[in-house]
């Protein structure tokens, strides 16, 4: 079986290598997805809290300490404001962000918030020397293995541009495999940073490369690059997943990180997934939105939409 697998992964990595995106057709569909009408009043406020949970509400400065962490923990608990919500009706409804997402180093600190909540929302952590992922394999797979020890069940690995670059598909196949095994049990993020891979043919073919070697989802940007999640970027990933999904079966989530800060943004993202692949696809389990400033951004809209007025600087409670 084993002689089989690899015969069939070579015959599928060989197909990847050739495959070619046509980017005026993906420009053109990103430019359509930008001119759509979003959806206004109650209806904004719904899909805007329906954004909410798909964060992954994260820090990762250097300036990073148990306090601050602590404060992300406690907001991701109450993302929006209680009496904004009571006036929704959706005081008792469960809102929270997906998830924390902190360096390794912090992950003990926010379990331990959480803990001391009572709260299940899960610890993600960045893993594989992030952001460039250019330490050696075994102090990259310790990493991983150190954040799932301290309790975190999401990691978010990154590839090695290399590989990518140079066209050397089956080693960063190799790698990612590598990667999933040291997750465990614990949900496997793949960060393609996109805006270090020149084509949109090689994002499509770090996608394909990533999901066959079980990533659970993939992931734009570390949100350190100088370009991070574009529209078009993604179309090309979702068509990747939705092409995996033809083939397999097998539904991969999808996480674009990195500059995405303001509730519009995030209301045509909402928009992207459901026409590309569709309304099961819009919960947390299948897409995730990298962000640290955005939440701020969509409470500010939904205490406007509640108060008709815009809220003070100091009136909402930060991350």
């Amino acid at each position: 079986a084993s002689v089989w697998e690899r015969d069939t992964t070579l015959l599928y990595l060989e197909w990847v290598s050739r495959v070619r995106v046509n980017t005026q057709a993906v420009l053109k569909r990103a430019q359509s997805i930008q001119g759509q009408k979003l959806p206004k009043k109650q209806w904004q406020s719904a899909w805007l809290l329906k954004a909410v949970t798909c964060i992954d509400l994260t820090t990762l400065s250097g300036d990073d300490t148990p306090s601050n962490v602590h404060r992300l923990c406690m907001k991701a608990i109450q993302p929006v404001r209680h009496d904004l919500l009571r006036k929704m009706d959706m005081h008792d409804k469960g809102i929270s962000t997906a998830a924390v997402c902190v360096y390794p180093s912090r992950v003990a600190d926010a379990v331990r918030s959480l803990k001391a909540a009572n709260s299940s929302i899960p610890v993600a952590s960045v893993a594989t020397g992030f952001p460039a992922g250019q330490t050696p394999l075994e102090s990259r797979l310790q990493e991983v293995r150190s954040a799932v020890n301290d309790g975190a069940t999401e990691i978010d690995i990154v590839i090695n541009r290399m590989l990518a670059l140079t066209g050397q598909w089956e080693a960063m196949f190799n790698e990612i495999r590598l990667f999933r095994e040291a997750c465990g049990d614990a949900h496997m993020k793949t960060i393609l940073a996109v805006g270090e891979l020149e084509t949109l043919s090689n994002v499509y073919k770090a996608s394909m490369v990533a999901m066959m070697a079980g990533s659970d989802f993939i992931k734009t940007s570390t949100g350190k690059e100088a370009v991070n999640a574009t529209y078009p970027v993604a179309i090309v990933m979702l068509r990747a997943i939705r092409d995996y999904f033809l083939c397999t079966g097998h539904k991969v989530g999808f996480k674009p990180a990195g500059g995405i800060r303001t509730a519009q943004e995030s209301l045509v993202w909402l928009t992207l997934i459901k026409e590309e692949l569709g309304s099961e696809w819009l919960h947390p389990h299948l897409f995730r939105l990298g962000a640290s400033s955005l939440l701020a951004d969509i409470e500010r809209q939904i205490y406007h939409e509640v108060t008709g007025q815009y809220a003070a600087l100091h009136e909402l409670p930060m991350a």
